[in-house]
Formats: C-alpha cells, structure tokens, sequence
C-alpha cells in the first residue's frame, strides 16, 4: 500500500514570505542593473585605432604601424613589429585596463623595435580613457596622457 507523504509547513515561513518574494525580486533587479552597465559601459568594443602620438619619446609613433581594435573583451593590433593580443576592461566611467599581453617574437629595427616596447609599457600602465571626436586617449594612474589614437574604422 502506497501511504501519501505528509508535508510540514513550518510556523515561521508564513509570516516571511512576502519578504522573501521582495528579496528575489530586488536581488534580480540587481543582477539585470550589473550587467546593463557592463554591456553599455564599453565605448571601446567593435572600434579600430591607430596610435598617432605619446608623451614619452622623441620618436614618432606614426612612423610604426601600432594599432589596437576592441573586440569582445580583448585587445589586439600591431605593436610595431609584432602582433599582440590581450584582455581588458574598460567602463563608461572612463576606467581601462588591460590583463597579461602575449606577442609574436619578430625582430625589427632598433627604433621599431624601440617604438614596441614604449607601446607596450605605456599600454600595460593606461587605467582611464576618453573618447572624442574620432579621438581615442589613454591615460596613466597619475591621469597624465599617454597613447593617443586616431580612429581606424570598426
């Protein structure tokens, strides 16, 4: 013989209910709010950049061809001689910065080759950025300007 199974309720779960129901629906609320300003925040994502000036050499940075495009949470371009590709982040706040950079292992001239590594310091140091106009800059923790980039399409 099969014998229903018996249910408790406890006394306390009542009373509390519709608190929880309101705690569901705001922690939902939360969650939907979080990653609306994650997938808005990122101006960068789907752009093309070619680097047109820094603040740090004498060297010409449009002699070399350094570019960066935003693509899905990554990073990637020519960084002179090589390519490159990495993380980053970056929020409609102005806030930027970007994970562990790997690389092809190309030679080049001396002043490309030097061109590369000034890039690619200055780029592991960027934390904000503003976009203006056609304008793509990178700034330093101290706010000072650093990699200034032209629009490439995208």
């Amino acid at each position: 013989m099969i014998r229903p199974r018996r249910t408790t309720t406890s006394p306390f779960a009542a009373p509390f209910a519709p608190f929880t129901a309101v705690a569901a629906v705001a922690a939902c609320m939360l969650a939907l709010a979080m990653l609306a300003g994650c997938s808005s925040g990122n101006d960068l994502d789907g752009t093309s950049w070619k680097l047109v000036g820094w603040t740090v050499s004498s060297l010409y940075p449009g002699e070399f061809d350094i570019t960066a495009t935003f693509s899905d949470g990554r990073i990637s371009g020519g960084s002179g001689v090589n390519s490159y590709s990495g993380s980053y982040a970056a929020s409609g706040g102005g806030a930027f910065e970007v994970g562990e950079i790997a690389g092809t292992l190309m030679g080049g001239s001396e002043p490309a080759m030097r061109a590369e590594t000034i890039y690619l310091t200055l780029l592991g140091e960027a934390r904000s950025f503003t976009l203006s106009e056609g304008t793509l800059t990178l700034y330093d923790e101290g706010g000072n300007e650093s990699l200034i980039f032209e629009s490439a399409g995208g």
